[in-house]
């Protein structure tokens, strides 16, 4: 893919990863355009953290040179900016201030291998999405990240995944009443076959279903779905 001028390739990289999606972002499917940026000096942070999120649905820009930050923030417009705190011969005040004049859609997630109160009161200051500190283990970005472009509204469970964490999170609340599947079925006269399958991730119950489940556990409908979103977020 092309990248735009005047920044040489060698500076900045845009594709789409060419890595197959990892088991967690596999799960989840775009609601409309996603780009992401990563900022920071060193390439092969860049690199990893590229990797990390690859996904087919995602444009991924890389800039690995401090002294173009400014006039690629003035460019494309991004929906999520994954930046280090200390940026060679940059203010980070600065640089936050032209993500806020440049990129106002820009949810950003800060990461640091010098965490301190200061740094991290910055970063309150500016409203960065998180904060999160040098080495992280890769499931707290990509949880960083699936939960931050879901409450944007740009990434979705797809429906297997959906059908699958609804049935697991039933199941879980079911057992953890000590509940068979046999009562369950007595509590809301929903057949035993249907209710497996429904625990299973094999079958989608309708509002109706849902509800006589929700009210044999004992939760209402809203935590159900809260839970559903807890365990993929």
């Amino acid at each position: 893919m092309t990248v735009r001028t005047p920044y040489p390739p060698s500076l900045v990289e845009q594709s789409r990863p060419k890595v197959s999606p990892n088991a967690g972002l596999a799960d989840f499917q775009a609601a409309g355009e996603i780009r992401l940026l990563i900022l920071d000096d060193d390439p092969a942070i860049c690199a990893f953290i590229r990797t990390l999120l690859g996904n087919d649905e995602f444009m991924i820009d890389t800039l690995s040179d401090p002294t173009l930050v400014e006039g690629w923030l003035k460019g494309q417009q991004y929906q999520m900016i994954i930046m280090d705190y200390m940026l060679p011969g940059l203010n980070t005040e600065q640089v936050f201030e032209w993500i806020r004049d440049h990129q106002p859609d820009a949810s950003v997630i800060v990461v640091t291998a010098f965490p301190s109160v200061e740094s991290a009161l910055s970063c309150l200051r500016a409203r960065t999405y998180d904060y999160l500190t040098k080495p992280f283990q890769p499931e707290q970005l990509r949880s960083l990240v699936v939960r931050c472009l879901e409450s944007k509204g740009l990434l979705r469970m797809t429906e297997d995944a959906l059908r699958e964490t609804l049935g697991a999170v039933i199941r879980e609340r079911r057992k953890a009443l000590k509940m068979t599947l046999q009562l369950m079925s007595d509590k809301t006269k929903v057949s035993l076959g249907y209710l497996s399958q429904i625990e299973l991730g094999k079958n989608s119950a309708s509002i109706e279903t849902l509800y006589k489940i929700c009210l044999a556990l004992g939760i209402k409908m809203s935590d159900l779905f809260t839970a559903v979103q807890g365990k993929n977020g």
